[in-house]
């Protein structure tokens, strides 16, 4: 859609400062200069908002700012106007009638931007820091008072009507309908006890790959959609769940899986797997008829395939992956996780991480050792069997990862999967090997050192009544683990 006439001085104006043609959208042109990028709302009426009125290009761009500029500190500056001096000309800022509004922001490059950079892979530290600040920006949101369980199905009936008029395939299309409504319809009493429980707030609303780009060194999310209060109201699962669909149709699901788990080890909400398959589902119909509308079918269909995919996931399973301090449980559960169950993949439930966040430490920050004493013990095995109970309840697949030397813990565990299939993992290499590997750890969630191992191996009750894994070598471990899984299917 192209810059409205009436617009056009302003276009020009800020095209002279950047010394280039815009990049547009549908709704905005951003204007990239040396060091500043000046974004400038078109004029345009759709069936979503209208930016027809010069006070509304104001507000939203003034909420765009105060959306946006606490998660990103400087990248975004400040909202100036442009005003028709008394010679006629037009000017940034400065005295003179106001004749548009234009938010003005700092030039990131064009490789800092994360969708920019899925050619060449997101590498784990880069994943981890985006699960970092999603989970910070959620957690400076105030709770709020909607009934999701009714706005939702409208959303799912909006996007009907959306992938009809893009012309995607109509028997597809009502398939979807039938088959997302009828899952939001069983999860109606949930989504009312999310919103009790404070998980619904005004969010991000638009959190996709485009959205989000290094700033300062660490990942953040920009551009939070500012024009419509009610469609960013929502669930954080809902919020978090575009980013997540995002990743695994673009950047493939173990990407989107590391992300998941990092959310969920800073936040705790393990609950929202519950919610995955109709809210990956509705992103991804989102994505499937926007580009359909752009005249991009092959990206169009593989969004509607994943659309349709998400809303039948995979029967849950529960492996719990135990070991000496070093025997890589960490390492195959995070291999593991992107093969199992429904999307996008297991919940990996690190004793090590809740031990963290119980003590509202990130995972790589050390603890003393007096947090490693039995009752603390106690209340973090308790925490993670009952993260383990709920993620399988939900029909999620799930991940225990502990040292499980007290065979007590292992009944413990395998109880909490309640109706799932269950594998008991016991992982064990030479202590020569595990000594190497601990003292080798940097940045990891396990404070485990070599005299931890020692008292461990001491005490060490061997496989029980799980299948033992040699872990000397971390791939031949991973294969034996995925051999006993199928060998119990």
């Amino acid at each position: 859609m192209a810059i409205p006439p009436e617009q056009a001085p302003v276009a020009a104006l800020l095209q002279a400062l950047a010394g280039a043609p815009p990049v547009e959208t549908h709704i905005s042109a951003v204007f990239l200069g040396a060091d500043t990028v000046w974004k400038l709302r078109k004029a345009v009426r759709l069936s979503f908002l209208d930016f027809t009125g010069l006070l509304e290009r104001h507000r939203t761009a003034w909420r765009e700012f105060e959306l946006n500029s606490a998660a990103a500190p400087g990248l975004y500056r400040d909202v100036v106007p442009v005003v028709r001096r008394p010679d006629g000309t037009l000017a940034l800022g400065g005295e003179g009638a106001v004749v548009d509004w234009v938010v003005r922001m700092a030039r990131v490059p064009a490789g800092d931007f994360l969708e920019r950079r899925l050619p060449d892979g997101l590498d784990p530290v880069l994943l981890d820091g985006l699960g970092d600040s999603v989970a910070a920006w959620h957690a400076a949101l105030a709770p709020v008072d909607k009934d999701q369980a009714a706005a939702l199905p409208q959303v799912a009936e909006g996007n009907v009507q959306a992938a009809l008029a893009a012309g995607l395939p109509a028997a597809r299309v009502q398939a979807w309908r039938t088959a997302v409504l009828a899952a939001l319809a069983a999860r109606h009493g949930w989504l009312r006890d999310r919103t009790a429980r404070g998980f619904v707030r005004r969010a991000h609303g638009d959190l996709h790959l485009g959205n989000i780009c290094l700033w300062q060194g660490r990942p953040v999310p920009f551009d939070a959609l500012e024009f419509d209060e009610d469609l960013a109201t929502i669930d954080l699962g809902y919020d978090l769940a575009f980013l997540l669909m995002d990743l695994d149709v673009r950047a493939g699901r173990p990407a989107a899986n590391r992300v998941l788990n990092r959310y969920v080890a800073r936040t705790g909400d393990w609950d929202l797997v519950t919610g995955l398959p109709p809210f990956l589902s509705l992103r991804a119909m989102v994505r499937a008829h926007v580009e359909a509308s752009r005249g991009r079918p092959t990206e169009a269909a593989r969004y509607l395939d994943a659309a349709l995919a998400y809303l039948h996931p995979a029967l849950p399973v529960v492996v719990a992956v135990g070991g000496l301090p070093g025997t890589g449980k960490s390492t195959l559960a995070r291999a593991l996780a992107p093969e199992l169950g429904a999307a996008p993949g297991a919940l990996v439930l690190r004793s090590d991480e809740i031990r963290k966040r119980l003590h509202g430490l990130a995972p790589e920050q050390r603890l003393p050792e007096s947090a490693y004493a039995e009752p603390v013990s106690r209340v973090v095995l308790a925490e993670l069997c009952r993260a383990v109970a709920a993620t399988a309840a939900a029909g999620h697949a799930a991940i225990a990862d502990a040292t499980f030397l007290d065979l007590a813990d292992r009944a413990a565990v395998a109880r909490a999967a309640g109706d799932a299939h269950f594998l008991g993992a016991w992982l064990q290499a030479p202590l020569a090997v595990l000594e190497a590997r601990v003292a080798a750890r940097c940045n990891d969630a396990s404070d485990a050192g070599a005299a931890v191992l020692r008292r461990a191996a001491a005490s060490d009750r061997g496989p029980g009544g799980w299948l033992a894994v040699d872990a000397t070598e971390a791939t031949a471990a991973l294969a034996a683990v995925r051999r006993g899984l199928a060998a119990q299917a």
